[in-house]
C-alpha cells in the first residue's frame, strides 16, 4: 500500500479550500499612461486551478514525477503556476540564479542534468546559441513566442492539461522524494546544486511560520523570487515588485514604499543590499517610527549576509514601534539556522561587533541542533560528540536539524566534505562558517572558514576585524584579505567609503589604525586600501568576493 502523498505543493489546496477568494498573488504587467504600474491578480482558488492544469499538462509532455527540469521565467502569474504545477507532478524543479553569468550557467546545467527545459524566449535563445543542457533536455517549453526551436508552448501545455481532466492532482511523491535542486550562489566556489526533498520545503515553511509568528492572510513583499514561494504555503499574499531581481540592490525603494501602502504589506524580504537601499531612502525622506510611513508592516526578513546595524536602524525608522528587523541565519543547504533580531542587535549585540566580537546570529531556531567543531578541511565521516567545543571558542558552525538537506547533485566529493554522518544515520551539515557560543547562548559569526587570514601571530577572522572598522564614521564596509602563505599571511584591510563620506582617505586610515590599536582581533594591523566597490556576490548583492579582493590587493602592495 502505498503511504501518504507528501508535497510542498499540498498546502496550495489546503489554502485554497480555506480562504479561496483571498489574493494569492499580485504581479506587475505594465503601467497606466499617468505611469502607475498596473497588476494583475490570481486568487488562491485561481492559483491553485491554474497549478493542477500545468501538473496535467505537464505530464502529458513528459515533465512528470523524477524528471528534472530548468526553469528560467520571471517572476509573473506563469512562474508561480508553473513552480507549483511542477510539485504537483512531482517533476524536480532546477532553479539557477541567472546572474551568475553564462559561463557558470553552462557548467550547472551541465551538471543538473535537466530533461527537460522551461523558459522565456531569451532562455531559450542562450540554449540554443550557448548549446545550454544540449546532451540531456529532451522536452522545451517556452514561455512566450516560441522562435526557431521546437517543442511545446506554455499555451499548448495548458491545453494539454485541459484535455487530460479537470480537479485536483497530485503526484503520489514521498517526503524523501527529491522536489527540487536549487544551486547555491557561488559566492566561495562554482556553484553547486543543493537537493531538496519534499520534507525539508515543508519543514522550512513550519519553522519560518513559528519563528516569526506568520499568520495566513498576511500580506508580503519578496525582493527575491525564491522567497516568495514560500507564501502560498504560508497562506500570505505575494506581492512581486517591479524590479530586476538579478540586481536587487538597485530596487527603486519609493517603489516598495508605494506598493507596501498600496497593497497593505505586513512582511518584507530583501537582501541586506535592499536593507541598505531602503534604509538610505528613509534618510532622505526624513522618515521617523513616531509617524511610520508603513504603519502595517510587522516584520521585515533579511538573510544572505549580516545586515548593518546602520542600515537596520534607519529601516526601523520607517515602521511602527513594535515592528521588528529580523536576520535569519542560514545557507542554501540548511535554512533556518538561528535568528536574530533588531531589538537585541540595536540593544546590545552590536556594540560587541564594534569591539571584535563578531556578528550575533541569535539563538538556533528549535529543534535544530548547532555545534562548534574544531576547523579541519578534512572530510569528516562519522560524527563523535567529543568534537564539540564549548563556549568561547571558535570553530566552524554545524547544524542537524529538520532542513538539513543530505547533499549536493553530481557532487559526491562536496557532499563528503560538507556532510557528517550521525550514529544514529541522520546527516549534519557543516555550514562552512566560523563561529562560537557566547555564555548567554548567542551564536556568533566570525566569518567564512575560507576566507580567514592566517598570519603567524594566528589566525584573524573576517567579521570579528571588519566589524570594528565598518564602526569608523564615513566608512560603508570593510574587508579583510591575507597575502601571502598560510601561516605568514599579511594583514591588508580593504575600505569601500561613504558615497557622500567628505574625509580624506589618509584621515580616516589614521582613524581606523587608533581605532584598531584599542582591540585585539585588529590590533596591529597597518595596511588599509581604498577600494571604490567592493565586488559582490550576485545572488545577494551584499556577499563580498574576497577571492576578487586579495588578488587586486596584492598587485597595489606590491606596486
Amino acid at each position: 500500500m502505498l503511504g501518504r502523498v507528501v508535497n510542498i505543493a499540498a498546502a496550495l489546496p489546503e489554502m485554497a479550500a480555506a480562504q479561496p477568494d483571498t489574493p494569492a498573488l499580485h504581479v506587475p504587467v505594465g503601467r497606466e499612461p499617468d505611469g502607475r504600474r498596473v497588476y494583475a491578480s490570481w486568487s488562491y482558488a485561481r492559483l491553485n486551478a491554474e497549478s493542477d492544469r500545468l501538473a496535467r499538462g505537464l505530464t502529458a509532455v513528459g515533465v512528470g514525477r523524477g524528471v528534472r527540469a530548468a526553469l528560467f521565467v520571471k517572476p509573473s502569474l506563469d512562474f508561480f503556476a508553473l513552480v507549483f504545477g511542477l510539485f504537483k507532478a512531482g517533476a524536480v524543479p532546477v532553479m539557477i540564479d541567472p546572474g551568475i553569468g553564462p559561463k557558470h550557467l553552462k557548467s550547472c546545467l551541465a551538471e543538473a542534468e535537466p530533461e527537460a527545459f522551461i523558459g522565456v524566449p531569451a532562455a531559450h535563445w542562450a540554449r540554443v546559441l550557448l548549446g545550454w543542457a544540449r546532451a540531456t533536455a529532451r522536452v522545451h517549453i517556452t514561455v512566450g513566442r516560441r522562435w526557431l526551436w521546437g517543442g511545446f508552448t506554455l499555451a499548448q501545455v495548458k491545453a494539454r492539461g485541459e484535455a487530460a481532466g479537470s480537479g485536483a492532482f497530485m503526484a503520489p511523491t514521498c517526503a524523501d522524494d527529491t522536489a527540487a535542486v536549487l544551486f547555491t550562489s557561488g559566492s566561495t566556489g562554482p556553484p553547486k546544486g543543493v537537493l531538496y526533498a519534499h520534507r525539508h520545503f515543508i519543514a522550512q515553511v513550519d519553522l519560518i511560520r513559528s519563528a516569526y509568528g506568520i499568520e495566513a492572510g498576511e500580506v508580503d513583499v519578496p525582493t527575491f523570487p525564491l522567497f516568495a514561494l514560500f507564501d502560498p504555503a504560508l497562506g500570505m499574499t505575494t506581492v512581486v515588485p517591479d524590479m530586476d531581481f538579478t540586481q536587487p540592490a538597485r530596487v527603486d525603494p519609493a517603489h516598495l514604499v508605494e506598493i507596501a501602502q498600496r497593497f497593505g504589506a505586513t512582511n518584507l524580504f530583501g537582501s541586506p543590499a535592499v536593507l541598505e537601499t531602503l534604509g538610505r531612502y528613509a534618510v532622505q525622506q526624513g522618515a521617523s517610527s513616531d509617524r511610520p510611513t508603513l504603519p502595517l508592516l510587522r516584520r521585515v526578513l533579511s538573510a544572505g549576509a549580516p545586515v548593518p546595524t546602520r542600515a537596520m536602524a534607519r529601516v526601523l525608522t520607517l515602521l511602527g514601534p513594535e515592528a521588528r528587523v529580523h536576520t535569519p541565519y542560514g545557507a542554501t543547504e540548511n535554512l533556518p539556522v538561528s535568528s536574530v533580531s533588531s531589538a537585541l542587535l540595536l540593544g546590545g549585540a552590536a556594540a560587541r561587533t564594534a569591539a571584535g566580537a563578531g556578528v550575533c546570529v541569535g539563538r538556533p531556531v528549535a529543534p535544530n541542533d548547532v555545534r562548534i567543531i574544531a576547523v579541519t578541511d578534512a572530510p569528516l565521516d562519522a560524527w563523535d560528540e567529543g568534537w564539540a567545543l564549548p563556549a568561547g571558542e571558535v570553530g566552524e558552525i554545524t547544524v542537524r536539524g529538520p532542513t538539513t538537506t543530505e547533499g549536493y547533485f553530481n557532487r559526491p566529493q562536496a557532499t563528503s566534505r560538507a556532510k557528517v554522518r550521525d550514529a544514529d544515520g541522520g546527516v549534519r551539515h557543516r555550514m562552512g562558517d566560523l563561529g562560537y557560543f557566547d555564555a548567554e547562548g548567542l551564536l556568533w559569526f566570525c566569518g567564512r572558514v575560507a576566507h580567514r587570514v592566517l598570519t603567524a601571530q594566528g589566525p584573524l577572522y573576517t567579521a570579528q576585524v571588519e566589524g570594528v572598522f565598518n564602526a569608523q564614521p564615513g566608512v560603508r564596509r570593510t574587508a579583510l584579505v591575507g597575502l601571502g602563505a598560510p601561516g605568514a599571511q599579511r594583514p591588508v584591510v580593504c575600505v569601500e567609503l561613504e558615497p557622500d563620506c567628505a574625509v580624506a582617505f589618509e584621515e580616516i586610515v589614521s582613524a581606523l589604525r587608533q581605532l584598531g590599536a584599542e582591540h585585539a582581533p585588529t590590533r596591529g594591523i597597518e595596511v588599509f586600501l581604498r577600494h571604490d566597490g567592493f565586488p559582490v556576490d550576485i545572488r545577494h548583492n551584499a556577499k563580498i568576493g574576497y577571492e576578487v579582493l586579495a588578488a587586486w590587493a596584492a598587485k597595489r602592495v606590491n606596486a
